[in-house]
Order: C-alpha cells, then sequence, then structure tokens
C-alpha cells in the first residue's frame, strides 16, 4: 500500500524546477578560460612564434566555444527528457568533435597556422579546464552545481 504522503506528492505534480546546473558550469569554466588564456597565448609565442601565438589563441577559442555549445545542448535536452538528455550527450560529443575536426582541416594549412601547438592547446586547456572546474562542482542535492562560496567572518 502506498503511504498517503506520497500519493499527496504524486497529485502536487513535479517538484521546484532545477537551477540551470549546465549554464552556470559553462560560464565558470569559461571565465577560467579567459583568465588563462593570455599566459596560454605568451607561452606559445614564446615557444612557437607568432604562427604558435595564433595557433594558441584559435585553440582556447575552439575550447571554449566547445564547452559553451556542450551545455547549451545538455541544458535544453534536460529540459526536455532524460532521454533526450542521452541522447544529447553522445550526440552532441560526435556531432562537436566533427565540428572541432571541420575547424582544424579548413585552417591547417594557413601560414599562421601551427599544428603541433593547436593540437597540444587544444587537448591542455580541454582537459585543463575541466580538471579545474571540478574543483568547484557539488555533487550534492543541497547545493546542484557549483559549490557556494566559502564566506569569510
Amino acid at each position: 500500500m502506498i503511504p498517503e504522503a506520497e500519493i499527496k506528492a504524486r497529485r502536487a505534480g513535479p517538484g521546484p524546477e532545477a537551477p540551470p546546473v549546465e549554464r552556470e558550469l559553462v560560464i565558470d569554466i569559461a571565465k577560467r578560460g579567459l583568465v588563462v588564456a593570455p599566459a596560454i597565448i605568451a607561452i606559445a609565442a614564446v615557444a612557437r612564434g607568432g604562427a604558435g601565438a595564433a595557433s594558441a589563441g584559435i585553440a582556447v577559442a575552439i575550447v571554449i566555444l566547445n564547452l559553451a555549445m556542450s551545455g547549451a545542448v545538455l541544458s535544453w535536452a534536460a529540459k526536455t527528457s532524460l532521454n533526450l538528455l542521452m541522447v544529447a550527450a553522445l550526440g552532441g560529443f560526435l556531432l562537436r568533435m566533427g565540428l572541432v575536426v571541420a575547424v582544424i582541416a579548413a585552417i591547417r594549412h594557413e601560414p599562421w597556422v601551427d599544428l603541433p601547438t593547436l593540437a597540444v592547446t587544444l587537448l591542455l586547456t580541454q582537459l585543463g579546464l575541466l580538471f579545474w572546474e571540478t574543483k568547484y562542482v557539488s555533487a550534492t542535492l543541497a547545493y546542484p552545481g557549483l559549490k557556494p562560496s566559502e564566506k569569510e567572518d
């Protein structure tokens, strides 16, 4: 037999709307990416010259746009249905990786592109920003999304 409280909860409908966690995470990652971008570009400029700096700048932009598209697609899908969320996660990943490959294929023969710098910067920036963000992500029901900042007394 189902308890009366559960029956009332089912009749009341869905609970409160979840916060836009995906959007919060993307904005936070983009801020961090923009903070470290000048250092990444400067290091690439010293190591590989102007082509290295341009390639590093393009790589950071690709990573930030890639993560922004991911957040937008997942946020939209999460509001629609869980099944669509799973399809959007996998299909969106494949589509975004295809777009990254298309962009790289389109610019690889340009004189201002240094492919090794572009590849290393893409990989390290993507992984670095994701690992950096894990420090700030909360996996509790009390605070979904980003952990609240500690208040100094």
